[in-house]
C-alpha cells in the first residue's frame, strides 16, 4: 500500500519531467523533422514504461519470495486466544470446557494455518508478479532494437 502511495505521490513528477525532457529533445534535435523525434520519444517512452514494470515485477517476486521463506508473525497471542475459547465467544463441542491443552493445541493449528496461508499467498503472488517481467521484457528488448535501428540511420 505504501508503495502504491508513493507512485501516485511521484507519478506526475515524473511526468513533468518526461515532458520537459521531451521539449529540450525536440528543440535540439529539430534538423531530424517532427515525425523523426515523435518516434523518437515514443520509442523512449515504451522503454521507459515497460522497464517500470519489470523493475516492480523484480521487486514485488523479492518481497513475496521474503514471505514464502520467513512468513509474519500470528498477530494473536494465546492469552488473547485461550480468553476467546473460555469466555464462550467460540462454539465448542458438546458445551464443555475445553482444558488448557486442548485450546494450546488449536492456538498451535492457527498459527500453522496461518503461515501455510501466508506461503500460499506469497506463491500465488510470485506467479501473479512474474506477468509483469514476462509480459514486458519482449517488448522492452523490441523496442530497444528498435531504438538503436534509428540511431544507426
Amino acid at each position: 500500500m505504501v508503495a502504491f502511495s508513493l507512485l501516485v505521490t511521484f507519478l506526475p513528477v515524473v511526468f513533468i519531467i518526461f515532458v520537459i525532457i521531451a521539449i529540450v529533445y525536440g528543440k535540439k534535435n529539430k534538423e531530424m523533422g517532427d515525425e523523426a523525434v515523435i518516434r523518437h520519444l515514443y520509442t523512449y517512452l515504451v522503454l521507459f514504461a515497460t522497464l517500470m514494470m519489470v523493475i516492480g515485477g523484480g521487486i514485488s517476486i523479492f518481497m513475496a519470495a521474503a514471505d514464502l521463506v520467513s512468513p509474519p508473525s500470528y498477530y494473536q497471542n494465546f492469552e488473547d486466544f485461550k480468553q476467546i475459547y473460555h469466555d464462550g465467544k467460540v462454539p465448542v463441542e458438546n458445551s464443555e470446557k475445553l482444558s488448557d491443552e486442548q485450546v494450546r493445541a488449536k492456538y498451535e493449528q492457527a498459527v500453522e494455518d496461518e503461515k501455510n496461508r501466508t506461503r500460499e499467498r506469497a506463491k500465488n503472488q510470485i506467479i501473479k508478479s512474474l506477468g509483469f517481467i514476462v509480459i514486458p521484457l519482449p517488448i522492452f528488448f523490441y523496442f530497444n532494437n528498435m531504438r538503436k535501428k534509428q540511431s544507426d540511420i
